[in-house]
């Protein structure tokens, strides 16, 4: 009675351990852009971060919403622009994260500007539907040659020189990535 008894406890504590190893690791900081990060039930991607060329007609095409007060950047400003992919892998909808920031190695902090709805590039924190992608299909974010959505930023020059520079984003807790200027 005793043998069968160790090798019952055996058997269910390797199933035990067992189960431990096929457990997902969530990914909550990435080196580098094209990491998935895990938060909130979605997966979130980098798909490129640049300076944006504001006489460059692609890059004039993602400034369009922006206040025309804000439009003409003074001397020693960027506009540098994150384009993201959000993927829910759950079965249910999820809310798609609000909170973005940048920070440079000086701790200076950079939140995104808001762009009007006629921006079809700007990224809107929607909600997600179940298996679905933000940007959704057959968008021109989600079809365009970067395939993301647009987080734009205003930065000094000088803090891009400040790297790497993180982006951080919060849906309940935060995950960041280290951007590639």
């Amino acid at each position: 009675m005793r043998r069968p008894m160790t090798l019952l406890a055996t058997l269910v504590l390797a199933l035990a351990l067992g189960a431990c190893g096929n457990k997902e690791h969530e990914i909550l900081h990435g080196s580098n852009e094209g990491a998935y990060l895990d938060l909130g039930g979605m997966k979130y991607q980098v798909q490129i971060s640049r300076v944006l060329n504001p006489n460059s007609p692609e890059d004039r095409a993602y400034l369009v919403g922006v206040d025309a007060a804000q439009r003409n950047l003074p001397a020693g400003q960027e506009w540098f622009a994150v384009f993201m992919r959000v993927q829910n892998e759950s079965d249910a909808p999820v809310r798609a994260a609000t909170n973005y920031t940048i920070t440079d190695t000086q701790d200076t902090k950079f939140r995104p500007l808001n762009l009007g709805q006629d921006n079809v590039f700007a990224y809107r924190p929607t909600t997600v539907a179940p298996k679905g992608l933000l940007p959704v299909a057959d968008s021109p974010a989600a079809e365009g040659t970067i395939q993301g959505a647009l987080l734009l930023f205003r930065i000094p020059t000088r803090n891009l020189e400040n790297r790497p520079l993180e982006l951080a984003i919060t849906a309940g807790e935060t995950a960041t990535v280290d951007l590639d200027i």
